[in-house]
């Protein structure tokens, strides 16, 4: 989303931060970008304007003067003044009140409202153990309120009946009345939208509003409109009252303007972020880690959760199990291969270490993209269970009804063997008690982590040739990684990891033996 905004300000502010001492002028010029590069990403004017100000009247004052490093003084301030403009602190959708609660859905159509009711509803029946009722208002979009109640059945809560001919009061009049009767604790209502902001749109919300009397009201608007979705979330907050924003489409190409935007322009909080068209795909809006992103700082923490909502213990145990056997098969690797992409793939783990944005020609050149991971896991779906198991026993007639199978050609079965083979031997390392557990046998082969031994080049060009390309010379490492910040727990190289089964690059799992 901010890919285009993100290169640059880090373009911007790298500049800064390599001269040894500032003028008022270096700022200014420098703040000229900023402010260009703000407008180009579709911030509201009214917006950018009140960022530069605020930025030019710290950096240019007693602030930077006195520092030491006056260019990252100068980035710091950047960075405050991002969070400042997103909200500072995260906010949540609140659920403390009388059940059941009632969270009024509003937008325009098209802009993902339906389906982000149920992300919502599963978010909260999932990690909140609410018991949750949908409801879909919608009269007027054909198989609107079927659609609701298919999602609602691939999410597990929860639908309000269908009955034909209600209008949408008193549909919600009955979702409520419903809700009540049993022992729901939040009440999801799907209101309609319209292509624009019309009256009758927003007279039928207002009286869905006074019949229910929602906590909270949630704006659904898509990040793709642009400058346009700040002018709705005006609209709908003079009549409704908005209560917090729900950007969908986050992982788009946009320019990001909307997000940057819509929370200094009306002041209500963005509370989730829609970053994918699965059930699971929503996440919490941080202001801190999103301007971080911005910034090329990467999001160590939020990949860190990610990585901890998606990990399974009794698969990691029983992996382990076998690592201490030195056993590991096509069956294990898919597994770790599945891991990342639930993690994000390749695109998402890249985009959330810091200091990769500065590299994207080089990743670009890597050819490293998530179709090497589908490619993968589509050759193993290929084999039979036997081939998974026992993969010696693959020869020239069974590689080549894989490859014709999965779609690919024979070398890349042999590409995908050879990667499994000497994964293995890593793990038969681990398991023999040679090397200081997983962290150290990856360590051995790839350098990663601090003060362990740099791989030698004929390692580095067989882990070249496995990712189908030349790898990127990350700073602080050879290998393929960067290096990570201290204090943060679960990650390699940083004292142990809290987190099994975090993949690699070539799917291995971080985290040492116990």
């Amino acid at each position: 989303m901010f890919e285009g905004l993100s290169d640059k300000l880090s373009n911007i502010l790298s500049s800064l931060t390599r001269r040894g001492a500032l003028t008022e002028e270096d700022v200014n010029a420098a703040l000229r970008e900023v402010r260009r590069a703000l407008l180009e990403a579709d911030v509201a004017l009214e917006v950018v304007r009140s960022f530069t100000d605020k930025v030019r009247a710290r950096a240019v004052g007693a602030e930077v003067v006195k520092s030491v490093s006056p260019g990252q003084q100068v980035v710091k301030i950047v960075h405050d003044q991002l969070v400042e403009m997103l909200g500072s602190d995260a906010e949540v959708i609140s659920l403390n009140a009388v059940p059941p609660v009632g969270i009024l859905m509003v937008g325009l159509q098209g802009s993902g409202k339906t389906t982000t009711t149920a992300k919502i509803a599963r978010r909260l029946k999932d990690r909140e153990n609410r018991k949750v009722l949908m409801a879909s208002l919608d009269t007027r979009r054909p198989a609107a309120q079927e659609q609701l109640a298919v999602l609602g059945k691939q999410v597990g809560v929860d639908t309000l009946p269908i009955v034909a001919g209600q209008s949408a009061v008193q549909i919600a009049r009955r979702a409520m009345e419903a809700a009540r009767l049993g022992g729901y604790d939040v009440v999801m209502l799907d209101t309609a939208g319209r292509v624009t902001v019309d009256e009758a749109l927003m007279v039928e919300a207002a009286e869905v509003r006074a019949a229910t009397n929602p906590h909270e009201v949630l704006l659904v608007a898509d990040a793709l409109t642009g400058q346009d979705a700040v002018n709705t979330a005006r609209a709908f907050d003079q009549r409704l009252g908005v209560t917090g924003i729900v950007l969908t489409r986050m992982d788009g190409d946009a320019r990001g303007g909307a997000a940057l935007s819509m929370r200094a322009v009306t002041g209500k909080p963005i509370k989730l972020i829609g970053t994918g068209e699965k059930v699971d795909a929503l996440e919490e809006f941080h202001p801190s880690r999103v301007a971080n992103r911005i910034l090329g700082m990467g999001d160590i923490v939020s990949l860190v959760e990610r990585a901890a909502e998606n990990f399974d213990a009794e698969k990691a145990q029983r992996m382990a199990d076998k690592m201490r056997k030195g056993k590991f098969d096509l069956d294990d690797l898919r597994d770790q291969l599945a891991q990342m992409e639930k993690l994000g793939g390749l695109g998402g783990l890249m985009g959330m270490l810091p200091g990769v944005a500065k590299m994207k020609a080089q990743l670009e050149s890597a050819n490293l993209d998530d179709r090497i991971i589908k490619r993968q896991r589509a050759i193993i779906d290929s084999m039979t269970p036997a081939e998974r198991r026992n993969p010696d026993i693959l020869k020239a007639s069974r590689k080549k009804r894989i490859a014709s199978g999965s779609g690919v050609k024979v070398e890349d079965v042999n590409k995908l063997l050879k990667m499994h083979r000497q994964m293995a031997d890593v793990m038969k390392m681990m398991g023999g008690g040679k090397g200081k557990g997983m962290a150290g046998a990856l360590g051995k082969m790839f350098g990663i982590g601090g003060g362990m031994p740099q791989p030698t080049p004929e390692q580095i060009e067989a882990l070249q040739k496995q990712m189908g390309g030349k790898l990127p010379d990350f700073p602080g490492g050879a290998g393929g990684l960067p290096p990570m910040p201290k204090g943060v727990p679960g990650l390699p190289g940083l004292g142990g990891a809290k987190i099994p089964g975090l993949p690699g690059i070539g799917g291995f799992p971080f985290g040492k033996k116990k």
